[in-house]
């Protein structure tokens, strides 16, 4: 790996460590490009405080803070400014507005919850419900025909466990979307060296089939995770266990 656009920061309330220390470590391992994409702040309309994301006032000091310090490490490594943030049709030209503003370099879509974070559906519970499945993907491919998406974040998150032919029939469908517009599908190295359900190996089948892009996404919740080569290698075998070639690096969309 000589890139990594998933990182995260105490801000999010489950990670660890400071930005400095996840760009000395990802120098140490030899990635020549480090993004940071903590849980996007949301501009909810009730006031909602979010136990997993920074808050709209912490937003400008994070992003300051890691400019700053790519100018500082410019010599030694690329680094960027973004988000993982998940797609909440009413509020999210609020969120694009503060990315423009602010000189947010990219967001990667991570769509843990569907139609509110406060009342919704969390997609990584088990659930056999068809209508559920449909949602997540109709979420998906509409949150990523906004073109302010890079990537998306284990896209396999949804974990159902119904009937197996639908379940390949509707994420043939998000996979067959991402490669139209060009984005790629991440392969979660957190997960895979966790021991979650994803990544699964019955999404990435159907993404190879039809031949989507593909990209490692550390999902550095800790520095350490940036210079972990047995799970880097973990997950590297596992695309090339299903014929996937992940991408190097990936274009950064605008907002």
């Amino acid at each position: 790996m000589i890139a990594n656009y998933h990182t995260h920061t105490p801000r999010c309330r489950h990670a660890v460590g400071s930005e400095r220390e996840y760009i000395e470590n990802a120098i140490r391992s030899g990635f020549k490009i480090l993004g940071f994409s903590d849980h996007s702040p949301q501009f909810y309309k009730n006031g909602f405080v979010s136990g997993m994301r920074m808050t709209v006032k912490e937003a400008p000091e994070y992003v300051s803070t890691v400019k700053k310090l790519a100018d500082e490490y410019k010599n030694d490594i690329t680094v960027y400014v973004g988000f993982e943030a998940e797609y909440f049709p009413d509020i999210f030209d609020s969120l694009c507005r503060f990315c423009r503003d602010y000189g947010v370099d990219y967001l990667i879509m991570g769509q843990h919850f569907l139609r509110s974070e406060q009342s919704g559906v969390y997609t990584g519970s088990p659930c056999n419900d068809k209508k559920i499945l449909t949602e997540y993907v109709n979420t998906v491919t509409e949150g990523i025909s906004t073109g302010s998406f890079s990537y998306i974040a284990h896209p396999d998150l949804c974990n159902f466990t119904g009937d197996e032919e639908f379940y390949r029939e509707e994420m043939t469908r998000l996979c067959n979307e991402a490669k139209k517009r060009g984005i790629p599908l991440e392969i979660n190295m957190l997960g895979h060296s966790t021991g979650r359900f994803y990544p699964s190996k019955r999404f990435f089948e159907t993404a190879a089939k039809v031949g989507a892009d593909t990209v490692i996404g550390c999902d550095a919740h800790d520095p350490r995770s940036l210079i972990d080569t047995d799970a880097q290698a973990g997950v590297e075998d596992f695309a090339r266990s299903l014929g996937i070639s992940p991408l190097e690096k990936i274009h950064l969309n605008k907002i």
